[in-house]
């Protein structure tokens, strides 16, 4: 019987530590449950929470440097105390009075007939005239004759102009060009013209006067190294004697 109430008071006092200790270790989990509730309370009820908080939190003010409002107050004092010491005359730029200003003198303007006499007038420029007896050098760069002003140029087969003065080779009688009256004739007019401005390129020439000027136009005989130009022009089949021959049949 002894021995039965002994086991009986052994399991009663075990079971106890058991309770107890069972009870010690869920109080940590009931804390944690508790945090874990109220966080997502507060989490769900944010909106409601946060003006809570923030007229609890403590305001907080920035610092002012009391040193530094000092230092500048003392030195406002020092600047008034050093203009209220300086009392003596003070030096003032002076300015020199400014000189009238005196406008030149007026330019007299010449009056518009002097300027009309003053003009300078364009001087014509006539061609040099040969006499009969006098041989003239010429040289120059020739071209073909257009619509503009004809100073060295070739006009057909025995006309051209020097230096603005037409010439007319007087010992020959060239093809026709504008005036052909076939088609022969304007071929060779052409080609007289050609040989003509290639014979006045290839060097310096003469030129004797011939007779009277005859509408407009100087007749003079062309000569290179003493051999005429027209008769030359007459060998080749490009030019005539004159009152010889005709350019169409």
């Amino acid at each position: 019987m002894a021995k039965t109430a002994t086991r009986r008071k052994t399991s009663t006092r075990s079971r106890a530590g058991a309770r107890k200790s069972g009870g010690g270790s869920a109080l940590p989990w009931v804390v944690v449950g508790a945090l874990a509730f109220g966080g997502i309370a507060v989490y769900d009820n944010w909106r409601s929470v946060k003006p809570l908080l923030a007229s609890h939190a403590p305001s907080v003010s920035r610092p002012v440097s009391v040193a530094k409002n000092t230092r500048e107050r003392d030195a406002v004092r020092e600047a008034i105390k050093d203009t209220s010491r300086d009392t003596g005359p003070r030096q003032t730029a002076s300015i020199a009075p400014v000189s009238k200003i005196i406008p030149p003198a007026a330019v007299p303007i010449p009056s518009s007939k002097g300027l009309a006499s003053e003009r300078a007038e364009p001087v014509s420029i006539s061609p040099a005239s040969i006499s009969p007896a006098q041989t003239q050098s010429a040289k120059a760069a020739f071209g073909y004759c257009g619509q503009g002003e004809h100073i060295n140029c070739v006009a057909d087969g025995s006309t051209f102009w020097y230096k603005g003065e037409k010439i007319v080779i007087a010992d020959i009688v060239s093809p026709g060009i504008d005036n052909a009256r076939c088609d022969g004739e304007r071929k060779a007019g052409f080609a007289a013209k050609l040989r003509l401005l290639n014979l006045l390129n290839a060097g310096s020439f003469s030129m004797n006067a011939a007779g009277q000027p005859d509408k407009g136009a100087a007749p003079r005989v062309i000569s290179r190294d003493g051999r005429s130009i027209g008769a030359q022009l007459v060998d080749e089949g490009l030019a005539r004697k004159p009152g010889k021959g005709a350019w169409c049949a």
